[in-house]
């Protein structure tokens, strides 16, 4: 964190979580002072034009020894557009060492600036200057964990960071929004589990899928079909398109328990690259494993007929043989937990 001395902040970088979070840090600083709230202000980059924001700035404080004013997105707007915004913030990088002491003026941008701007080459040398930059992950599993620990100071499985990772598409801002619940479901106890990723962020049905093909695998009926209509009620989600989600898990499987019959490894990672899948290391490592785990239970033969199966129930639905999508799901499920459990 920057000193008592730092007059002028740049804070940038598509990680948006970790950008606010810091504005949201040094906003608290300002506020834990006698009057300190009083000398906040925010701009719109959108709209104001570099003097307004000096002038603001440099006002002098009201019963208090600081002044701050955010600014959110201006210097996004002026970079490359036009002779009269170029020469803007060149004003607004030579004012940013002639700042008041009492200044503390935060540039924020929710994008990762170019390091050759000069605005952006001061922040990062000046004494009185600080520079920030948040970039989005390159693993957001590792990132939910680091985010859980280190922030709601929370423990998380990795399959559980994965299964968040999976169901927000690795969007950490949507993964912390879910942490938010789970923290609070867990009111701050305990561990985040697979199973409370799956009870809490149902609009994303990978984590559900997993269990209940695992659930037809062991000929668990009432599991099957408990997460079966979960996933079917949220109104987000079509038959089709769970049947789709299905027939994808099996083909996997397929091709998992080929790849292990013809002599593969069973390193999740191996096994991940074999089949096609995609994504982080952390996500291709978590999913090789749960489908090493559940080709398992399957032998090589009821896998090549479950999926013919599944292509009939795709023909059916297409066809309008079945009345609705969940009556077809419903006999496929019961089809195949009957053999299972048999």
């Amino acid at each position: 964190m920057a000193d008592k001395l730092t007059t002028f902040y740049l804070i940038h970088g598509d990680n948006t979580v970790e950008v606010e979070a810091l504005v949201k840090q040094l906003r608290a600083r300002m506020d834990e002072d006698d009057n300190g709230g009083l000398n906040i202000s925010e701009m719109d980059g959108e709209q104001v034009d570099v003097p307004e924001v000096i002038n603001a700035v440099s006002s002098y404080p009201f019963l208090s020894d600081r002044r701050m004013v955010i600014v959110k997105g201006l210097i996004s707007r002026l970079q490359g557009r036009g002779k009269a915004n170029k020469e803007a913030l060149e004003r607004l990088t030579d004012a940013l060492p002639q700042l008041p002491d009492y200044a503390r003026l935060i540039l924020v941008e929710r994008t990762v600036l170019d390091e050759r701007l000069p605005i952006v080459k001061l922040a990062q040398s000046h004494e009185r200057g600080y520079y920030a930059l948040f970039k989005m992950p390159d693993d957001a599993t590792s990132w939910i964990m680091q985010r859980a620990r280190q922030h709601y100071n929370i423990a998380i499985t990795p399959e559980a960071a994965n299964a968040l990772a999976q169901v927000t598409d690795n969007d950490i801002q949507l993964a912390d929004n879910e942490l938010v619940k789970l923290v609070s479901y867990l009111d701050g106890e305990g561990e985040i589990t697979e199973e409370h990723v799956a009870l809490l962020t149902p609009y994303v049905p990978e984590a559900n899928i997993f269990a209940m093909v695992d659930a037809i695998a062991t000929g668990d009926g009432a599991t099957a079909f408990r997460l079966m209509h979960r996933l079917l009620d949220n109104p987000r989600e079509q038959g089709f398109g769970l049947l789709g989600m299905i027939v994808r898990q099996f083909r996997y499987l397929l091709l998992t328990c080929e790849y292990i019959e013809n002599g593969g490894t069973t390193d999740p990672l191996a096994v991940a690259d074999a089949i096609g899948l995609r994504g982080s290391t952390g996500s291709r490592r978590f999913q090789g494993k749960k489908y090493l785990q559940l080709s398992r239970r399957f032998s090589f033969e009821d896998l090549k007929r479950i999926y013919y199966r599944l292509h009939e129930i795709d023909m059916g639905m297409k066809s309008g043989k079945y009345l609705s999508p969940a009556l077809a799901l419903d006999m496929l499920v019961a089809g195949l937990t009957r053999q299972r459990g048999a």
